[in-house]
């Protein structure tokens, strides 16, 4: 089946455009963001998280009100008030040609255009994305790409730790952040991997980030694998005590966030950032997905 584009109305979303292809759908906003809002399989359920009720916001000074919205969104590092926090409340440009769906946001009034690139292929269970944030103040500007995905509730996040043995030299970077308790129950550290849990029961955030060399994560959601497959670790500055990844978790939601090098971008520059989401059905319950996975690490 050929991948077919169409606008559609999701949820309290308004008017949103849809990719799919008979295996995979997914659904982007266009009257905000952009934001990714929903991946999952053709009449499956959403592998993404929804905030319906918009409890996730931040009152931004003179900008107005940022809202999560949920889903899959592009911003930039390091994380700071205004510009991390710049609304994007307004509508969307969207261009759709061979397979490649590609949505752009008004010019911030910090001078970046973010845009989010996603191509579908005709068969199978991956979308390729691509994020990229246009530096349009006619100034350099220092930051890095940070893409951020927010994840339906419910899961388990496996990251695999670096294995390189590099002697008398350390291998593993980990950044916690001030809210970040070392015993939560959430989280589980071990020597080849870590487990983050999202439960609805537990309100306090978590946060930890790591230099992540297998280019990939994936998120156990029921009977579902989602993996997550990002660019090489690199010899870079990348923001955060130099990681490539973090995650986040609360009460509602765990993010998935994949960073690029923190650097300076010229006038009219373009800091790009790729992914791959591959969705893959399993027939065993969480827990055995969970533990099969593990044992190919």
């Amino acid at each position: 089946m050929s991948v077919k584009c169409y606008e559609t109305v999701y949820k309290n979303y308004g008017k949103c455009i849809c990719l799919e292809n008979g295996k995979i759908r997914l659904i982007a906003t266009v009257e905000v963001g952009p934001r990714i809002i929903f991946f999952g399989f053709c009449n499956g359920e959403n592998v993404l998280f929804e905030d319906i009720d918009r409890n996730f916001y931040i009152l931004n000074r003179n900008y107005g009100v940022w809202y999560a919205y949920g889903g899959h969104r592009l911003w930039l590092a390091p994380e700071e008030i205004p510009e991390t926090y710049f609304p994007d409340n307004s509508k969307v440009a969207v261009d759709f040609k061979s397979n490649i769906l590609t949505l752009t946001a008004e010019k911030t009034a910090f001078g970046k255009q973010f845009s989010i690139v996603c191509k579908m292929s005709d068969d199978g269970y991956c979308v390729e994305i691509e994020n990229r944030i246009a530096n349009l103040s006619g100034k350099p500007a220092k930051f890095a790409p940070w893409s951020v995905t927010g994840l339906a509730p419910g899961g388990t996040e496996i990251i695999p730790l670096c294995s390189t043995d590099k002697g008398f030299l350390p291998n593993r970077t980990m950044a916690l952040w001030s809210y970040s308790e070392i015993d939560d129950k959430r989280f589980a550290l071990k020597d080849k991997y870590a487990l983050l849990r999202q439960d609805a029961s537990k309100a306090n955030p978590f946060k930890v980030g790591f230099n992540v060399t297998s280019k990939q994560i994936a998120y156990i959601l029921g009977k579902q694998i989602l993996k997550v497959s990002f660019d090489d670790y690199q010899n870079v500055n990348y923001p955060d005590f130099c990681c490539n990844f973090e995650t986040y978790t609360n009460n509602l939601f765990l993010e998935c966030e994949i960073l690029g090098e923190e650097r300076v971008y010229h006038p009219s520059e373009t800091a790009t950032l790729t992914e791959k989401w591959e969705l893959i059905p399993a027939e065993q319950n969480e827990q055995q997905i969970i533990d099969e996975y593990i044992r190919t690490l």
